[in-house]
C-alpha cells in the first residue's frame, strides 16, 4: 500500500509542476481535458462526475477558468436549473500547447514500461479500485 501511496504521490507532484507551468491545477486541467474529450457544451455536474479526483466545490473550480476566460457558462433553456460548461477559443490553445509537455511526462514516467506491463498494471489498479465503487 505505502508503494501505491508513494508512486500517486510522485506522479501529482510532477503533474501539479507541470500544470502550474500553464498557469493551472491538476483539477483545472482536468476540466478542460473533459471538455475537450466531449467536444460540445457539458452539464457541470457530468463534468463533475467524470473528474479524476473529487472535487467538493466544482462551482468554485469553474468560477476560476471562468474568469480565466478558459471556459463560458450557458443555462439550459428546458431547466434553468442545468448549467452547461464549454471551452473558450482560449483554453483550446492553451491545450494544444500542453498537449506534447503532457505527453513527454508520460513518457518520462511510464515510458521504461512494455505495454504488456503497463496492460497488467492498469487492470491491476482498476481491481483494487473495484471495491470502492460500491
Amino acid at each position: 500500500m505505502l508503494n501505491l501511496l508513494r508512486t500517486n504521490d510522485q506522479f501529482e507532484n510532477r503533474f501539479g509542476r507541470l500544470f502550474r507551468k500553464f498557469g493551472l491545477t491538476s483539477s483545472q486541467y482536468n476540466v478542460l481535458r473533459i471538455l475537450r474529450g466531449e467536444g460540445e457544451p457539458m452539464p457541470c455536474l457530468e463534468v463533475a462526475n467524470r473528474m479524476i479526483q473529487v472535487v467538493p466545490a466544482i462551482t468554485g473550480l469553474i468560477d476560476r477558468l471562468e474568469k480565466a476566460e478558459l471556459v463560458t457558462r450557458c443555462r439550459c433553456e428546458n431547466d434553468r436549473r442545468v448549467v452547461y460548461i464549454s471551452l473558450t477559443e482560449k483554453a483550446e490553445k492553451l491545450l494544444e500547447q500542453m498537449d506534447e509537455p503532457v505527453m513527454e511526462l508520460h513518457r518520462t514516467l511510464l515510458g521504461h514500461m512494455s505495454k504488456k506491463e503497463l496492460t497488467e498494471l492498469t487492470r491491476l489498479l482498476e481491481k483494487c479500485r473495484s471495491s470502492l465503487e460500491e
